[in-house]
Parts: C-alpha cells; structure tokens; sequence
C-alpha cells in the first residue's frame, strides 16, 4: 500500500477516533479493564456495529491517554481496501518516525478485513498493549489462539443490554418496587426495547432504515461474499431464520428449503450465519455428545430488532420474542445454556461444570390454556436434573407457586433483566 496514503488515512482516522463521544458507558468495560492488566493482546468480538469501536474509544478516555500513547485503526475503511499483511511493517515506521511510546497502545478495529493478520500481531505482542475488534466468530477460533500461542483474551460484545439501553434513554431504573412512577415507565420501555431492540445507532436514531441497512451489510459482507454463486440459497436461509426464531431445524430440513442435498455445504452456510454473530444456535440437552450433534438445534437472533422489523409480524409472535430475548440475555450473561425435551418440553436449563443447575421456561402468560404444557415441561426438567426451583419468565406475572414439593417461580422478564445491577 502507498504510504503516504496509509499516513493520511491513519491521521484523519484518529481525528474521528478522538472526536467520538460514546453516550453510554458499556457494561464490558470493567472487563476490559481487567483482561488488559494481564498484559495480553484482548480480542473484543461481536456482530457489526455492537458498539466494539466505542467500548475502545471510552477504555482509552478512562486511561487519559496523550495522542503519542495510542493508535487507532480501522480496517474496515474502504481507502484500506488494498492492504496486505505485507503493509504492517509501514503501521510500525509510521510509529517510529511520529514518536509514539513504545509501548502504546494498539486499537485495530475489524482487523479480519485483512489476510494472516494473526501473524503480525503474533510477533508484536509482546512489544505493545493490544485491542483487536473483529465481526467474525473466526477471531476467537482455536486456529487463532493456537497463533498467537494461546496468548489472548476475549470479549463478546452484544447490542445493548436492557440496562444499557435505559441508561441511553436516561431512564431511572433503581428501587423501582418503593416508586410507581418509575416502575411504570420501567414497563413502558421494555415494550419498546422488547421489540426494537438494542443496537446502539437504532436506539439513538430510532430509524428503521438503521437496522435494514446493517442486516443487509452483514449478510453480503459476512456472508453472502463468502459463497458468491449461492446467493440465493443464502438469501431463502436467512429468511428462515429471520422468520423463525426459537423453532427447530436439522440439516436435513435445511437441505429440502433450500434444494440442494450436499450436506457438507448446508452445514457451512449455517455456519456462516452462526460465524457472522448474527445467529446462534442451542443444542438440545444430552450427556452424550453424539447425541447433541445429531439432535435439531433452536436458533436464535442476536437482536430482537432484526426480527420485529425484518422478520415477521409482532402481534403474532410474541411468545417467540419473549424467548428470543431470554436467550440474547443469557448469551450475554455467558451461561451454558441448552434446551430440554423428552415427554415434554423446557425453553432453557443451565449447565455449571458437569451439572445441569436451572431449568428455565418462557411464556407471554401463564394461562388456562397452556399451564399444564408449560408446568410440565419445567417440572419435567427439574425432576430430571434433580432441581429444587425453576424459574418461569412472563410479560408480567410474578407469584410463587408450590408442586410436587418443589418451587416453581414466575417472574416478569423485564425484572429478570434488572437483576444484574439491582
């Protein structure tokens, strides 16, 4: 790449690096704080436009660091479309030749844009703090690691969390219980974050185009790039999952939608939305592994607003949003999560180490007309895994129940959400 070039892109980049002004200090960031003290490069993942960018530029503010103490470069910018790994060593001499500290710190934004540059980073680590972002699950791959000698640490970036989301509509959320007022307002906007979601841009905007654009940048870029002449099969399976969240599907069902039998290409398109971070998916419970790989997975979208506005009608879907949203949350919370169903069926149960610990069921409300289905499915898994209390999620019931000597637990969504800070 020329390198004047290069100059002139990497001093305007700084320019708007500085002059970012993220409006919600991100719940990752004292996580960050603390993987950086190991003194090991930290990869922060995450779908496009999670907020991965602003998480660095508030981590650098927190530090009060001098504009010869940090880098920052973003390889998604189109005039570094023709970088190779080759050009590296000029992001080296331009360090040198302007006098940075040698130990400055490195912000490498969607750095999968470039090819092999797990080797750069592999023979400068040990020579300058780290932060590498990224939109592609490839970036915490066992291939990686094994690069980098195991070296490295990571973050999972997620749009706004419903916490994060009341903070950047400036919402007062605590003691709730003591204020009707505020519980009240703590209600009116889960609705809205319940369907819209939480990337960050939409929230500030609240501009629909937002969220088409983005879905429809993901899926070319991340996607749709890759396989080149299947477009249109890519296309018919992202609608599926986009059209059906929380639903079971199997290879085998994947291969009649989109007409083709070659199994080994149906699994790397599902995998391609699961690596765009877009999609992911739960196994169905078993000790035995075989039997998990064999059994059909649940999928799941990383944000409530794709499916609302992209994917299907709300007011026929609801329970399926419900569900939706608990499973982001839980992904968030990085718990080991799986469905359960033998007789009968439970939404999520919990795995700590080799033990299931929490069984977990979702419904819009618990009624005359589902009760026994949804009671019978959580017991079925608390009996099966041994379980004292389960945990039922709704839109707004809360009351504790007593059956077969166990405790069985409804609770708002929206007050399960609070419950990380409160």
């Amino acid at each position: 790449m020329d390198r004047t070039q290069l100059r002139f892109v990497i001093n305007d980049q700084q320019k708007t690096f500085e002059s970012e002004n993220p409006f919600v200090k991100r719940e990752a960031l004292s996580e960050l704080d603390k993987l950086m003290k190991l003194k090991m490069p930290v990869v922060i993942t995450g779908v496009r436009r999670s907020g991965k960018s602003f998480i660095m530029k508030q981590f650098k503010d927190s530090l009060n660091l001098t504009p010869k103490q940090f880098l920052y470069i973003d390889f998604n910018d189109e005039r570094l479309s023709g970088f190779k790994v080759t050009d590296f060593q000029l992001i080296l001499d331009f360090l040198v030749e302007n006098d940075y500290e040698k130990k400055c710190l490195l912000f490498l934004d969607e750095i999968q844009e470039v090819e092999l540059w797990e080797k750069w980073i592999n023979r400068i680590k040990t020579q300058f703090r780290i932060i590498i972002t990224g939109s592609n699950s490839k970036l915490l791959s066992a291939e990686i690691s094994s690069t980098l000698t195991g070296r490295s640490l990571s973050i999972n970036m997620m749009p706004f969390s419903f916490i994060e989301f009341l903070k950047a509509k400036k919402i007062e959320y605590m003691n709730y219980d003591s204020n009707f007022e505020t519980k009240a307002k703590l209600i009116s906007y889960f609705s809205k974050y319940f369907i819209e979601g939480g990337f960050p841009a939409y929230v500030l905007e609240e501009n629909e185009v937002i969220l088409r654009e983005l879905y429809e940048n993901i899926l070319y870029r991340d996607i749709i790039k890759r396989f080149g002449k299947n477009e249109k099969q890519l296309r018919e399976l992202s609608t599926f999952f986009l059209s059906n969240p929380t639903n079971k599907f199997s290879f085998r069902g994947i291969s009649d939608l989109i007409g083709t039998k070659n199994r080994v290409l149906v699994k790397s398109f599902v995998l391609s939305f699961e690596k765009s971070l877009t999609f992911f998916f739960l196994p169905k419970f078993d000790y035995s592994i075989r039997k998990q790989i064999q059994n059909p997975q649940k999928v799941y979208c990383i944000d409530n607003g794709f499916l609302s506005k992209l994917g299907f009608r709300f007011s026929d879907n609801e329970g399926k949003l419900l569900e939706n949203l608990v499973a982001i949350e839980l992904k968030r919370r990085s718990q080991n999560t799986y469905y359960f169903n033998d007789a009968h069926e439970c939404d999520f149960v919990i795995k700590e180490g080799n033990k299931i610990v929490k069984a977990i069921q979702v419904t819009t409300k618990i009624s005359k007309e589902n009760e026994e289905r949804e009671i019978k499915g959580l017991l079925e898994a608390m009996n099966k895994f041994n379980l004292k209390e389960g945990l039922i999620l709704t839109t707004d019931q809360e009351e504790e129940r007593k059956q077969e000597n166990k405790k069985i637990i409804l609770k708002p969504v929206w007050k399960w959400l609070l419950e990380k800070e409160k």
